[in-house]
């Protein structure tokens, strides 16, 4: 088991009714790595996640296709640990900075999600 800690994330009320939640109840989240910027993966948060995810300094997502939530890492030990958590200027997607830990993000074994590009140039991971 990691000894690694996430960063809790005070947010006001206020600040989570900025957030827009679309008609199913969910937002886009961005994560990205801390300490490259790298963008490791993109995941949907309803409030229940986003508040598991500030208050726990660890990311939580709503599975759309399981209709359930996951915290990135329990099963994998891909864990990742929350630096910080920003939300947009129409507060319809999130950016999630992170600490990846392990081999990477993607459920592929891949560090990211974003290994693969268009236009016939070789994968990027």
């Amino acid at each position: 088991m990691s000894t690694r800690q996430g960063t809790r994330v005070e947010a006001s009320e206020e600040e989570l009714a900025r957030v827009r939640f679309g008609p199913d109840g969910l937002v886009v989240a961005v994560v990205q790595e801390a300490s490259t910027r790298e963008v490791l993966m993109v995941g949907y948060m309803d409030r229940e996640a986003l508040t598991r995810s500030l208050s726990t300094g660890r990311s939580w997502f709503f599975s759309r296709s399981r209709g359930e939530y996951w915290c990135k890492g329990e099963t994998s030990g891909n864990r990742q640990w929350v630096r910080r958590v920003s939300y947009d200027c129409d507060g319809d997607a999130l950016l999630v900075e992170v600490d990846q830990e392990g081999r990477g993000a993607c459920h592929t074994g891949e560090r990211t999600c974003f290994y693969r590009a268009f236009g016939g140039s070789a994968d990027v991971g």
